[in-house]
């Protein structure tokens, strides 16, 4: 028989055994990273689950363009149509205009300049679709750059998203697929309630015999 382990004193045997529990802790402890990489997952899917809309939010798009516009999500998900219609622009455009106004007034004239040297002038990055007589409004404008400066720039490209772009999102396969993710979820939730229904009265029943 060995004697190794009983020639070690007490406190020798409780030091080895207390090593022995923190490795095995250490061991079964997650790694730091697979740790942080779980929870930004989770903040993901959270934050996926409140940027889908609600029925009632895509109910109400439908009934007119300006609940759309009114709409943080609305204007995402309108967004994310106009990408695929290669027309993102005029929603950069129109919400560029709206933070512009909120500038103050020592920087109005330099993101003025930025704003039509970016969208408004002819041939620019993200040139949008304005009629001559606006785009020279709007150049004559910028040179008083005061906080309607793009006004009437502005309103040509919100009218023209509504009466386009807005018409074609309604019978996008996005819209649709939206409405049908709802449907989906309204049915569900009801079978889910029936089938509880269902177990709970033969539980009662079963109670009653």
């Amino acid at each position: 028989m060995c004697k190794g382990l009983a020639t070690l004193p007490a406190t020798c045997l409780k030091s080895a055994k207390d090593i022995k529990h923190k490795i095995s802790f250490l061991l079964q402890k997650p790694e730091p990273q697979a740790a942080e990489q779980k929870q930004m997952k989770e903040k993901t899917a959270a934050a996926a689950e409140k940027s889908v809309p609600t029925t009632a939010e895509v109910e109400k798009w439908k009934e007119s363009f300006s609940h759309v516009m009114n709409s943080d999500t609305g204007r995402k998900v309108f967004t994310t149509f106009l990408k695929s219609e290669f027309s993102k622009e005029n929603m950069d455009f129109w919400l560029a205009c709206e933070d512009y106004k909120k500038s103050t007034t020592s920087k109005l004239a330099t993101r003025a300049k930025q704003i039509y040297q970016q969208y408004v002038e002819a041939d620019s990055t993200n040139e949008v679709n304005l009629d001559a007589a606006t785009r020279e409004v709007t150049k004559q404008n910028i040179e008083i750059a005061d906080p309607s400066c793009f006004d009437e720039a502005q309103k040509m490209i919100y009218t023209l998203m509504e009466k386009d772009s807005y018409r074609r999102f309604l019978n996008s396969k996005l819209i649709q697929d939206l409405s049908n993710i709802h449907s989906r979820t309204v049915k569900e939730k009801k079978e889910n309630k029936n089938n509880c229904e269902r177990v709970k009265n033969r539980q009662a029943l079963a109670g009653g015999a």
